[in-house]
């Protein structure tokens, strides 16, 4: 805080609080501050704070809630460390999908934006003729998105090292998931139907249509069922190692789609709903009390975190992206960039990042929006009511207001402008994923 303080970011900020700011290079660095939820003032110009008030009267007026759950709703908008509003900002509420927040925090700084889960393939027999005299065995290693295209990549790999039939079965062990199916026998049987195209069904017949033109159709015909084992047979023979996509580009596809399973994964592979609990607090600098989990993916009310920590969250996030030459865009949706998942048919302010959480009676937004008159605003909303639809109307159209008041930039600020080439699912496919071990 001292060194804060001694920049002079925080006097500069302070006198031009209430008018246009003009060195948002200023307010770009203020962002990168080591205490993400450092506040040190109140905002002395009062439009954030009267358009929130509104904007809670507005929702009992509307009828969208009750009066009686007016005090049920949270929010925490805060710019720099200037804090614009707060309505129950330091109070754990039933967060949703706003647990990925936390999730994608921990997992970002445990194994960084370029860690790939690998997943191994070994032979518990020798292939003579192309016939492997054995079992085939999948080690998972937690990949959360091992899906119909890796699956397919990894079958026609195998035919290129000669491999074409299976006279044993199937092996799973290890931590592994097929088109996020946790349960290793139901994906180890899907895994089996994906490797020999004799026996696709329409998903798989569908990926293949969509994959780079003339990819081949895997023919690995294993003659024996699917079994489960806990521990791999100390001599089988490893054929081949794939590679997930890197860390970054799966926490993207998670946040995008807002992918139950794939948050489920991440949380156990750096330890479970605890470890990412009192993890993500310590990153984000809040209170402990502020995160409550019971898992990674915010199913479940039991999920609590307060708009204030969401923020915060947001805010470590950004610092340790940027680390790694990234920032909160490359991980999350954002308005007028990305056009699938949450973020479709949303009416938000341009270039704003966000990350959405619905339960049956919760509709959450948090993220950061850049504006020309206070740099980048960041905010958490947090719904309670049972007209979910009409919540989220209320929640775009109170960020619009926001943003009227203080109007957009005329660019979008660097440090939330995406890296394309980081934001391209194909640049990684995944036969390029795949290392031969094993040669006959």
């Amino acid at each position: 805080m001292l060194e804060l303080l001694g920049s002079g970011l925080v006097s500069l900020w302070l006198e031009m609080a209430g008018v246009q700011l003009k060195p948002l290079n200023a307010l770009d660095a203020l962002t990168w501050q080591s205490s993400p939820g450092l506040v040190l003032a109140p905002d002395p110009n009062p439009t954030g704070a009267t358009t929130v008030q509104e904007y809670l009267k507005q929702l009992v007026t509307s009828k969208l809630i009750a009066q009686n759950l007016a005090q049920s709703q949270g929010i925490w908008m805060q710019s720099g460390p200037m804090l614009m509003a707060n309505h129950q900002g330091t109070t754990p509420l039933p967060a949703a999908s706003l647990t990925k927040i936390a999730t994608s925090l921990v997992a970002l700084k445990t194994w960084g934006p370029n860690y790939q889960f690998d997943t191994l393939v070994s032979a518990s027999g020798p292939v003579v003729n192309g016939v492997l005299q054995g079992d085939l065995v999948i080690t998972g290693g937690g990949d959360p998105m091992f899906v119909y295209e890796e699956a397919i990549t990894l079958g026609n790999t195998l035919n290129k090292m000669g491999i074409k039939q299976v006279k044993g079965n199937l092996i799973v062990n290890g931590n592994f998931a097929m088109n996020f199916q946790r349960q290793p026998m139901l994906a180890g049987v899907m895994l089996k139907q994906i490797l020999n195209s004799a026996t696709w069904g329409r998903p798989a017949i569908y990926t293949h249509s969509i994959m780079p033109k003339g990819t081949p159709k895997p023919q690995v015909v294993i003659a024996g069922g699917v079994k489960v084992e806990a521990q791999p047979n100390p001599r089988q023979i490893l054929l081949l190692r794939h590679r997930s996509l890197p860390l970054k580009q799966l926490l993207k596809e998670m946040n995008i789609y807002s992918n139950n399973d794939m948050a489920e994964m991440l949380a156990n592979s750096v330890g479970g709903a605890a470890v990412v609990q009192s993890t993500a607090a310590n990153l984000a600098r809040v209170p402990q009390v502020e995160i409550q989990l019971i898992n990674g993916s915010g199913l479940g009310p039991e999920n609590r975190i307060s708009p204030r920590a969401v923020c915060a969250m947001l805010m470590a996030i950004q610092v340790e992206a940027s680390a790694h030459q990234l920032n909160l865009a490359d991980l999350f949706a954002m308005s007028g960039f990305d056009h699938r998942g949450t973020v479709h048919s949303r009416h938000i302010p341009l270039a704003t990042v966000i990350k959405t959480g619905t339960l049956r009676d919760v509709s959450a937004l948090a993220g950061v929006m850049p504006t020309r008159d206070r740099g980048l605003v960041w905010f958490a909303i947090i719904n309670r009511g049972t007209n979910v639809w009409g919540l989220r109307t209320g929640q775009d159209q109170l960020l619009q207001s926001v943003v009227k008041q203080l109007q957009l930039p005329l660019t979008v600020p660097l440090a939330l402008t995406p890296h394309s080439a980081i934001n391209s699912l194909p640049q990684l496919g995944a036969d390029s994923r795949n290392e031969i071990l094993y040669k006959s």
